[in-house]
């Protein structure tokens, strides 16, 4: 059989237009920041990326009063179809803009090109423009009469702190539904994946936001601490790590300021024997090794039917072989880098603890670059419920296989985790399809297919993966006294 060679595609990163220096973003302009400089590194070949100012609590302090002042003297008292044109034209300049920052996101984060193209920065515009059209019609929300009647009102001061897995994606989902209920934002990006969530600060100026609405703060976990405390905010937003969410929850105990938390996840991908086995193959690999497993949703423990188990795995072997590891600016690039030195190693320790608990790892052939922050896609067979594996949230192209042989054993074994984020169920019976969604503890569960987003549908978990929904109607409700 011919072997198919693939000229490298490489993405230009000059697209990206990266500056030497970037700076935090308070009260419409860019500022130096108290805190001190950080240096991002583009994980692919750990070179300095750009010196990022960061804020100091005293910088929180301005923020958030500037988000107050912008709240109660311009942007809470405007009507819902003057603030709609703002989030329309910062959608317009995102899409606009879209190869630089899915460039950018690209360099600064380690995934590859394809996924920063055509999912998170379409995405990303995709739950701007959704959003900006619903702020004229709050009150035809379903959400209730709201405080006196005249119909639901903004809470006030938001603070958001995001992720690096999806850096300008997760400030999308944070900023869109927030300004278009009325409220003003103070946004914590992510200490490693700051640099589009402040081009989308630039964006924001140049489309004419008014100062003090949005204000984007670079910096540590000192600083996403200062802010989820700060007696000014009316909520917190945060996506996150399970242990910080449950802190945040302590802190904000009895304050009376809302919180909404999208936490870590641990999905079951369920693959019955009556399901097709191809289409399921491309399920799972999509499910975990989109965006190098780092993704809070991600289906990593794979539950098999018994019956079809090694055909199954089969399959999945030769697939997962095919996936093109390497530079994340190549076009054909399927899994890029890891992004930070501190995820790798976490990745490397909780692959270690599976062989030592005696799971059989099976890697794929596919060469490693001599450079940068990688990690080959694994599948961990063998798997028992007790390992750490099968219960600890890996975050990276991980895969752990469990099989079963009844629905009830499926089901299960898939709700035997402390988290409750996303599912996913193959099978060709309808049936079958929605018992076992009725059951599975999931806020999210996909039929045949995995991965899918739209604005217009709500995401979020319960249990350890945390409360509340982000996107479609429902998700208005948490930016709202209604």
């Amino acid at each position: 059989m011919m072997a198919w060679e693939y000229a490298p595609a490489r993405e230009s990163a000059a697209l990206a237009n990266v500056a030497p220096s970037y700076r935090p973003f308070v009260d419409g302009t860019f500022v130096d920041g108290g805190g001190e400089p950080l240096k991002t590194v583009n994980p692919a070949t750990e070179e300095v990326l750009a010196e990022v100012g960061t804020a100091s609590a005293a910088d929180v302090d301005r923020a958030v009063a500037a988000a107050r002042k912008a709240y109660e003297t311009t942007w809470g008292p405007m009507p819902g179809a003057e603030r709609a044109k703002y989030l329309f034209r910062i959608a317009r300049i995102v899409a606009e803009r879209s190869r630089e920052l899915a460039v950018l996101e690209t360099l600064d984060n380690g995934k590859p090109i394809r996924e920063s193209r055509d999912v998170d920065v379409p995405t990303a515009a995709a739950h701007l423009f959704h959003h900006a059209g619903w702020a004229d019609k709050l009150e035809h929300a379903g959400l209730g009469a709201g405080a006196g009647g005249q119909g639901p009102k903004p809470l006030g001061v938001v603070g958001a702190v995001i992720p690096w897995n999806f850096p300008l994606l997760m400030a999308a989902w944070k900023i869109a539904p927030a300004l278009a209920t009325g409220n003003t934002v103070v946004l914590k990006p992510a200490e490693t994946t700051p640099l589009t969530a402040l081009v989308l600060a630039e964006i924001a100026a140049e489309a004419g936001l008014p100062p003090g609405v949005l204000n984007v703060l670079p910096g540590a976990g000192d600083i996403g601490s200062a802010l989820v405390g700060h007696e000014g905010l009316d909520k917190v937003a945060f996506t996150g790590s399970t242990d910080v969410g449950k802190e945040i929850q302590r802190r904000l105990a009895g304050t009376g300021r809302r919180l909404t938390l999208e936490l870590g996840g641990k999905a079951a991908n369920i693959v019955y024997d009556d399901a097709a086995l191809d289409q399921a193959v491309e399920g799972v690999v999509d499910g975990i090794f989109f965006n190098q497993g780092h993704v809070c949703c991600a289906g990593s423990r794979l539950l098999v039917q018994e019956s079809i188990a090694a055909e199954f795995e089969e399959l999945l072997h030769a697939r997962i072989a095919t996936l093109r590891v390497g530079d994340p600016l190549d076009k054909n690039t399927d899994v890029g880098a890891i992004n930070s030195r501190a995820q790798l190693d976490r990745i490397v320790d909780l692959a270690a603890a599976g062989d030592a608990e005696g799971a059989q790892r099976w890697t794929s052939p596919w060469p490693l670059p001599e450079k940068g922050l990688f990690f080959p896609p694994t599948v961990f067979s063998g798997v028992e419920q007790t390992m750490r594996v099968a219960r600890e949230e890996i975050f990276g192209p991980v895969l752990s296989v469990l099989t079963f042989r009844t629905p009830e054993e499926a089901v299960a074994k898939a709700n035997n985790t402390p988290y409750g984020l996303s599912a996913g169920i193959w099978t060709d019976k309808g049936s079958k399809a929605m018992w076992t969604a009725q059951r599975v503890r999931a806020g999210v569960v996909w039929t045949n297919t995995f991965n899918k987003f739209d604005p217009t549908s709500p995401f979020g978990g319960y249990a350890e993966s945390g409360f509340g929904r982000e996107g479609g109607r429902i998700g208005l409700e948490a930016y709202l006294d209604a």
